[in-house]
This record gives structure tokens, C-alpha cells and sequence, in this order.
């Protein structure tokens, strides 16, 4: 069975709060701050490849007083990665070496995806990532998984997708994939026990 792992909060934790916690006071200002100004609908547009200087644009046209904190996602991009989901790589790690096939789709901005790449050396192990920003294709969108599948000749019900977001699940699915919605790494590697394709 091909093993297709979504990266973000599967096997790389990433949250904003982190950063904006060292920028604002209390925590309903940071709810606020990315709840009205940098938003997972305007984070969604970079992940379509939109750089980083058109959205830093249109977001401090909507709110001028934040545009400090608005750049502050492009330029201290990095303190939003809080580093591992340690268990999920060591499922990863032995996945690799049973020489099971290793695929990931990810949303991910282009630019931002490579310098994480450069950090984490088991994003090595796949033998093809499909990144939303590079492609201008997001998922849920069945294009993106459907480019994968083309792109590696994988027939669709002979893959596993992992991901932590029920909608993208849903995605995999709706092209005939079987999906795992992630919660821990203890849940997943129960499923593949279960799959036969990890001893648990």
C-alpha cells in the first residue's frame, strides 16, 4: 500500500499562536488577530501561491494599524514551527525502512515549504511531495490529489491519506482513496496495525 502523509500538524507541528503570543498581550487579542486580520481563509491563498508581498498588502489595506504584525507572518514565518510530531516520524522512519512507498500532499506555500524542507531531513523520505503553492492547486480540491496519482501512476485505492483536517479527508476520499482523519500518532499507527501495514 503508498502511505500519503499530509505534513502540517501530522508531522510537523505548525501554529500561528506561537508567533503572535510574543507580539500581543493576552490571548483574545491573539484570537482576534487571526480571526479577523490573518486568517486560515487568507493563510489558504498563500498556500495557493500567492507570495507573501501581495498578501501582506491586502491584508494591511483591510487593517493599516496591524501592518507590523501582519509582516510578522512572512518574516518570523518560522516561529510558527514548533518543530516534530516525534511520533508520527517514528512511524514515518519505520514506514521507510519496510521500503513501504512514501507520498505527501501538503498545503503549503512554495517558498515557505522549501525553507522547512532544509530543516526537517525526513521530508526526504518521500518519493514525491505535491505542494500546493508550487502546483496552484489546494486540497481539498480533487486536483491535487488527482495530480499525485497521475503524476506517480498510483492507483487510488491502493493509497492510505493521512491528514488532520476532516475536509481534506473527505477529499481523498471522494477520488477513491482510502483516508485516515488524524488525531494522534497512537490513532494512526493502531489504523495501520489494523491495515496490516505497521505492527502496532
Amino acid at each position: 500500500m503508498n502511505i500519503v502523509f499530509d505534513i502540517g500538524n501530522v508531522l510537523i507541528r505548525w501554529d500561528p499562536r506561537a508567533l503572535y503570543r510574543t507580539i500581543f498581550a493576552s490571548e483574545d487579542e491573539v484570537e482576534w488577530f487571526l480571526g479577523n486580520v490573518c486568517t486560515m481563509a487568507w493563510n489558504h491563498e498563500q498556500d495557493r501561491g500567492r507570495s507573501f508581498e501581495e498578501a501582506i498588502a491586502e491584508a494591511a489595506a483591510r487593517h493599516p494599524g496591524h501592518r507590523e504584525a501582519i509582516a510578522a507572518y512572512h518574516h518570523r514565518w518560522s516561529e510558527t514551527i514548533l518543530g516534530p510530531i516525534d511520533g508520527t516520524v517514528e512511524i514515518l522512519e519505520q514506514l521507510k525502512a519496510r521500503d513501504t512507498p512514501l507520498y505527501a500532499i501538503t498545503n503549503w506555500h512554495q517558498d515557505k515549504f522549501r525553507e522547512t524542507r532544509a530543516r526537517f531531513p525526513f521530508l526526504g523520505h518521500f518519493r514525491d511531495i505535491v505542494v500546493s503553492g508550487e502546483e496552484r492547486l489546494v486540497k481539498p480540491d480533487a486536483a491535487i490529489y488527482n495530480l499525485l496519482l497521475q503524476r506517480n501512476q498510483l492507483d487510488a485505492a491502493n493509497c492510505l491519506f493521512i491528514d488532520d483536517n476532516a475536509q481534506n479527508v473527505a477529499g481523498a476520499e471522494a477520488v477513491g482513496m482510502q483516508a485516515h482523519h488524524f488525531t494522534s500518532p497512537e490513532g494512526l499507527r493502531a489504523h495501520l496495525a489494523r491495515l496490516g501495514v505497521l505492527v502496532s
